[in-house]
């Protein structure tokens, strides 16, 4: 059993792990990434989700530092082509942990661009005077690309290898690391796709239901008074998703 991570899983003690996101109809939500590589994969990605891009500019990707699960206070200047050599690196680690999630094989390309930043200078932290924690001098766009490529190597090769997962929506693709101690997560957030298909169960069962006791009185209406049934052309019966007439003029689906 999976006990312990020593990766950037979880924020500082006063912040609660994961970005807030925005869904299609307007409704923001927690999504917990569980690491912060695969938190980079919320801004974009290759191909059908280049659509998805956020990383246009240098100061995206600042804002994306700042929401990130880094410890505050990490200082770095980024140019046009850091911005690019970002976007490479996810789009690399998108593939990866998506062929993972599938249980594909993973991709030699995808592999050397993980690699070759992982084996960059990682970022530093500190301890500050007043005992808190800080981040060591020269940081750098290369060494928080290394710090997070090396994250995903720890993650794609050690205890949590198989816990990488896709939203278990058909509409939503969101990527995550599942850092819990059982390992069953399956959605992105409950309280978003999760709470959505509960929503969709229930209307599924009561609409089953509603289907069954309308077959159960149909059959019932279709009875004489001794128990037999009535003749086919006084109460025409049900038939597969055939509209049914029943007494006082209703009518019913039948399913």
């Amino acid at each position: 059993m999976v006990t312990s991570y020593s990766g950037y899983v979880s924020e500082q003690a006063t912040r609660t792990p994961g970005l807030t996101l925005v869904s299609y109809g307007g409704k923001r939500y927690r999504f917990d990434a569980g690491a912060l590589c695969t938190e980079l994969l919320t801004t974009g990605g290759p191909g059908e989700f280049a659509r998805f891009e956020v990383l246009h500019e240098p100061a995206d990707l600042l804002r994306w530092v700042e929401r990130s699960r880094l410890p505050a206070g990490l200082e770095i200047t980024v140019t046009e082509r850091e911005l690019t050599q970002t976007r490479d690196l996810r789009d690399a680690l998108f593939q990866l942990v998506a062929d993972r999630a599938h249980g594909r094989p993973l991709g030699a390309r995808e592999l050397d661009v993980v690699n070759a930043a992982a084996a960059g200078t990682p970022l530093a932290a500190r301890i500050e005077p007043d005992g808190s924690r800080g981040w060591a001098p020269g940081a750098t766009v290369a060494r928080l690309l290394a710090t997070v490529a090396r994250e995903a190597v720890e993650l794609l090769t050690g205890p949590y290898a198989d816990r990488f997962r896709e939203c278990g929506s058909h509409t939503c693709q969101l990527l995550f690391v599942d850092t819990s101690r059982p390992g069953r997560r399956r959605w992105c957030a409950m309280e978003h796709c999760g709470n959505l298909h509960k929503v969709r169960t229930h209307r599924a069962r009561r609409a089953e239901r509603e289907g069954e006791e309308g077959d159960a009185d149909a059959n019932r209406d279709g009875m004489g008074r001794t128990g037999e049934r009535a003749a086919p052309d006084r109460q025409p019966r049900a038939s597969g998703r055939e509209l049914t007439t029943r007494p006082a003029g209703l009518a019913i689906l039948s399913t």
